[in-house]
């Protein structure tokens, strides 16, 4: 089966304890090929994360633009080097805060927000990786950035002088969801730390539909991974769409440009679009460029 397996999706579940390069390494050693993911996750998280297989790996910014919604448990009044429960812990004080304080502290952090990015996470500074540095025992300054929520709404609170929090948040990429709990501590008058982390959904894709390892490992030995990789098309039927006769096909296969009359008015207020067959097989992603559309990916 190895290296025959179509270009498109593949939806895994990410157990905790394993890394997004470890799923990668693992399905890459089960059917060979290329493959990618769209978007890291911890190795504390569990959850949703899309790999790419074969040429659908150029389409994986496509799907790690989109809005993603997590459910998370923090603990308030207790901090950790890393923000989460496998760092080391390096506060702890009383924060006996009510679930009313915790929604009134939340509410600032909606919209459009700043996060500084916590020492243990793969962001570059300076050519190095901020988790390389925070191994050698230094901390450097890191430059705020601007994510947005879109919601975020508490939907558990256990009362205690440590109260447990668990919250739902839509948010876009990039956003760090232990730097957003231990900001809502901050604002209570404490710190607090993440102590669960899953991803349910990412654009329209939700974890439901995700396999875990051991069923990819099973389709594979029994020789039916084939079915369970979607088209990419059906991943990104987000994007308008354009459905190209034949001879239309060809040029677009050949990397041509399109007048931009062809896609609908409402197409066009999205940065990109799909191009599909008269079959609705995904032929090529395009964007609107003065007047023409013009290929970003082709992928058949």
């Amino acid at each position: 089966m190895k290296g025959n397996t179509s270009a498109g999706f593949l939806l895994v579940d990410k157990p905790q304890g394993w890394t997004s390069h470890d799923v990668v390494a693992k399905v890459r050693g089960q059917i060979g090929g290329k493959v990618g993911h769209a978007g890291t996750l911890d190795p504390m998280a569990t959850g949703l994360l899309v790999l790419g297989i074969g040429g659908a790996t150029r389409l994986l910014r496509f799907v790690q633009g989109a809005r993603k919604e997590y459910l998370a448990t923090a603990l308030l009044g207790v901090a950790t080097d890393s923000l989460d429960a496998d760092g080391t812990i390096v506060s702890s004080e009383p924060l006996p805060v009510t679930a009313t304080e915790v929604r009134e502290a939340m509410e600032q952090f909606t919209g459009e927000i700043s996060q500084i990015p916590p020492m243990v996470s793969a962001r570059k500074v300076e050519g190095r990786r901020l988790y390389e540095l925070a191994r050698e025992g230094k901390v450097v300054e890191r430059e705020a950035r601007k994510v947005t929520i879109d919601k975020l709404e508490l939907i558990d609170f256990a009362p205690s002088d440590h109260p447990e929090i668990t919250f739902r948040t839509v948010c876009t990429t990039g956003t760090y969801i232990r730097t957003l709990a231990d900001d809502i501590g901050r604002a209570l008058g404490g710190r607090a730390h993440l102590t669960a982390l899953r991803r349910v959904r990412n654009g329209p894709i939700n974890v439901k539909d995700a396999l875990s390892i051991d069923e990819i490992v099973a389709a594979v030995s029994n020789d039916d991974i084939e079915r369970l990789v979607l088209d990419p098309g059906s991943v990104l039927e987000g994007f308008p769409e354009i459905r190209v006769d034949e001879a239309l096909a060809l040029r677009v296969r050949n990397g041509r440009d399109l007048p931009s009359d062809m896609a609908p008015d409402e197409a066009l207020v999205q940065e990109f679009l799909r191009i599909s067959d008269r079959s609705g097989n995904l032929i090529a992603m395009y964007r609107d460029d003065n007047g023409a559309l013009v290929p970003e990916v082709v992928i058949r």
